[in-house]
């Protein structure tokens, strides 16, 4: 049984890995994206999924600035989130779980989780007010459409982190009994 669980962390480490690498080429590649859009518009249609704002960059800076911040804060965050995740999964002992820095680091990413979801909720909300005075913004809606999902997600994910918090409790009163 050891051995199995052993298996199945070395994989969940892995696609950590492997997530983390993907999110940080899309947060590298939405920072490329934005300096070309300011610096060279003419390319950014050849760049990374294709982020062409440069009609709204036209239009108006400031809007162009806040919605493209949203997006690189959301990107940005995702990546430190699995950067996080991999740390934890990386320092957590599989026979002694229970331990203080599990506990923390579970509540970090629970704030991360909880931060990405707040950040896209705002960002979605400012975005649909925007459209409202004519702009065109719907090209930024797979950036924070599941905002309500990491909100409820990190409700799940601090309800572990006191759990493991408690766990830790136990097991320094157990430690200190024996």
């Amino acid at each position: 049984m050891a051995h199995k669980n052993t298996f199945v962390f070395i994989g969940l480490q892995i696609i950590a890995w492997i997530i983390f690498v993907g999110l940080s080429i899309e947060a590298g590649g939405l920072l490329v994206n934005f300096a070309f859009s300011i610096f060279k518009p003419e390319f950014v249609p050849n760049l990374y999924q294709k982020l062409d704002l440069s009609a709204l960059y036209q239009s108006s800076l400031w809007v162009f600035y806040s919605m493209y911040s949203f997006v690189l804060m959301i990107a940005v965050l995702k990546a430190l989130l699995f950067y996080k995740l991999i740390q934890l999964l990386m320092k957590l002992d599989t026979a002694k779980p229970f331990s203080s820095l599990a506990a923390r680091q579970i509540t970090r990413i629970s704030y991360f989780i909880f931060s990405i979801g707040i950040l896209s909720y705002i960002a979605r909300q400012s975005a649909k007010n925007i459209m409202h005075h004519g702009y065109e913004l719907s090209v930024l809606n797979p950036f924070w459409e599941d905002s309500q999902a990491y909100i409820l997600m990190a409700a799940v994910v601090y309800a572990i982190a006191t759990i493991f918090s408690r766990g830790v409790e136990i097991q320094n009163e157990n430690d200190l009994t024996v």
